[in-house]
């Protein structure tokens, strides 16, 4: 019986949205995209949190930025990506002008850790405020490294989502030890797509 149900409400994008998401679905593999069911979780999760201030490590093409702007509609909110490789971001950038013109983005391009430690700088000394929701899905191994800096970063109650913690198990089992152990997270394990990790700042 459950197989026969729809796993997915969508989100109605317009057609011209709808075509680019299909096409950048068909290079999941190759980008490392978040599959159709997991961005629509994070899409709805950013809607119910009301989240103004997201950050996103790891852009890729920007298909996981696309449903992070939908949702941002509601609250006016602003989406800072990092992204390692120029040429992946370069296409991102093009489909957040194309698909989500009034949007506001930040798009910053280099090591997500040497950029997150300037960002820690900046919000320290005042010039950016806390974020409220951080999407992790960049280079695995550095998962820890992540947490340690956007731990100052994220405001109580704030949401931190983690990507591929079923796939890449092995890689990231640092990580959920140590957010599953925190005083000051609840976490849970989503068992859809690669597997999804989200921690709740308390």
């Amino acid at each position: 019986m459950l197989t026969q149900i729809k796993k997915i409400n969508p989100v109605y994008f317009d057609d011209k949205t709808e075509s680019v998401l299909s096409e950048l679905e068909k290079t999941q593999k190759e980008f490392w995209n978040l599959d159709r069911e997991c961005a629509h979780f994070l899409n709805m999760l950013i809607k119910i949190n009301k989240s103004k201030n997201v950050l996103e490590i790891g852009t890729s093409n920007g298909y996981s930025g696309l449903w992070i702007l939908d949702a941002l509609k509601d609250t006016n909110g602003v989406l800072t990506t990092i992204e390692f490789w120029e040429k992946r971001q370069s296409i991102a950038r093009k489909n957040f002008e194309n698909l989500m013109p009034n949007s506001k983005v930040i798009p910053k391009i280099g090591s997500a850790v040497v950029i997150l430690e300037d960002i820690y700088d900046e919000i320290e000394s005042g010039k950016k405020e806390k974020f409220d929701f951080i999407f992790i899905d960049a280079n695995k191994k550095e998962y820890v490294k992540y947490f340690e800096l956007v731990d100052k970063m994220l405001i109580k109650g704030g949401l931190i989502l983690a990507d591929n913690i079923l796939s890449h198990y092995e890689k990231v089992e640092d990580y959920v030890e140590i957010l599953f152990n925190h005083k000051n997270y609840q976490s849970q394990i989503l068992d859809f797509g690669a597997g999804m990790m989200l921690s709740k700042k308390i």
